[in-house]
């Protein structure tokens, strides 16, 4: 018992020496990044003990890599921002609505008048005036043109403004709108906004990273979130919680970047600052999933704009789904575009198509969605051009020509 309690008294001074010790090594392994041991204490410092600092050191070293890559990312996303920001831009809509007030039942279930008179009871058609944020958009050239989503701008019987970071206002003088694309090109008075740099969509890859900016659910102006590209060459129905129009859309950009309703139409740009797409569409049944237009769809319309003053798309006059390879192997049916819808009077219906026809081939260029799907072979051909259409009618293969139509913009 006794040797015991001695051995005890020992090593008490002794693991509290070892403690301080350990305390001031790890102060001077992170003030300096290294372990400097003297070389008595080297004599006297059990090797175990020397052991544990050297590895915190090793560890301490190790962290260093880390710490300056998150502040890179961080300085990083800062400056994107800063570049960027002044030429985001808030859409804002102006319109008169008629709504409906007081009892559309009259009197009929208030004969004693408990809810007012019968003349505030009768329905009246009163007039009120709707001004709000609705979405996002961004500057393209130094005379005012500015891209946003068409579902944005959709109502024609509208007024629209723009309003920059700095709160001022501009009137949007005109809308041109892209019939194929969820996509409309503002011609405003804004030329003293610089116009933000446009990238290439076509070195995408999935994981790298991204930034998008908008004005979140119509009322957070300048919102700015951060994400990675999750996916590319996806198909959805593009639209926004607003509840306004929607329509099909291929190829688009899936990102995990947070997107808002009033999000519409805001740019999704690369770690450069340059805008790689769109941000155009939210799914409604998952969180962190959203999706934009790739910005190489974009330049093409705005040259194609710039050269004709429109948007001079072919219109074939389908609503369609696509069926991929592995669907169409499942169920023993060809890959291409299966017709939902036939639009009468137009160029698809005057040349014989049909619904539930799977449109495989056009001008001898397959129909599938790896390439894009059927509105990206439309969209590099002309209106007024004759095509060669191969399709299936059940099990039966057959050929037509259309000739396409041109779109309407408005």
């Amino acid at each position: 018992m006794t040797e015991q309690n001695s051995h005890f008294n020992i090593s008490l001074p002794l693991a509290a020496l070892i403690l301080v010790i350990g305390l001031l090594a790890g102060i001077v392994v992170n003030r300096f990044g290294y372990l400097y041991i003297d070389p008595y204490l080297d004599q006297v410092l059990p090797t175990q003990v020397k052991q544990i600092l050297s590895k915190g050191s090793e560890s301490s070293d190790a962290s260093q890599p880390l710490i300056q890559k998150v502040v890179n990312e961080d300085s990083l996303t800062i400056d994107v921002v800063k570049k960027a920001s002044p030429s985001v831009i808030t859409v804002g809509i102006k319109k008169t609505q008629r709504v409906v007030t007081g009892n559309p039942f009259g009197s009929m279930f208030d004969p004693f008048g408990f809810f007012g008179s019968q003349q505030q009871q009768q329905p009246q058609v009163e007039e009120q005036n709707i001004e709000q944020d609705i979405g996002s958009g961004f500057v393209v050239s130094k005379d005012g043109l500015i891209v946003t989503n068409k579902h944005v701008v959709s109502d024609t019987d509208a007024t629209y403004k723009i309003i920059s970071t700095d709160n001022k206002e501009y009137k949007v003088e005109k809308i041109y709108r892209d019939p194929t694309l969820d996509l409309a090109i503002l011609q405003t008075s804004a030329t003293d906004i610089a116009p933000l740099p446009l990238g290439d969509s076509s070195k995408l890859q999935v994981g790298q990273f991204v930034i998008a900016i908008g004005t979140a659910l119509g009322e957070f102006r300048n919102t700015v979130t951060t994400g990675v590209v999750s996916g590319l060459g996806r198909g959805i129905t593009a639209g926004d919680g607003f509840g306004i129009s929607t329509e099909q859309l291929d190829n688009v950009i899936q990102t995990d970047a947070a997107v808002n309703p009033g999000n519409s139409g805001g740019p999704l740009l690369n770690s450069a600052g340059q805008v790689i797409g769109v941000n155009v569409a939210t799914s409604t049944n998952a969180e962190n999933v959203s999706f934009a237009i790739p910005i190489n769809v974009i330049k093409e319309a705005i040259d194609n704009f710039n050269q004709t003053g429109k948007f001079d798309r072919a219109f074939l006059g389908v609503k369609y789904k696509m069926i991929s390879r592995d669907l169409a192997i499942l169920n023993e049916i060809p890959e291409g575009a299966y017709l939902v819808e036939v639009v009468d009077g137009t160029p698809a219906a005057k040349a014989g198509l049909k619904q539930s026809d799977i449109i495989t081939k056009m001008n001898g260029k397959s129909v599938n969605d790896t390439d894009g799907g059927l509105a990206k072979l439309i969209s590099q051909m002309k209106s007024g051009e004759k095509v060669s259409v191969e399709y299936y009618r059940g099990d039966e293969k057959k050929t037509t020509t259309v000739t396409l139509g041109e779109a309407d913009t408005q």
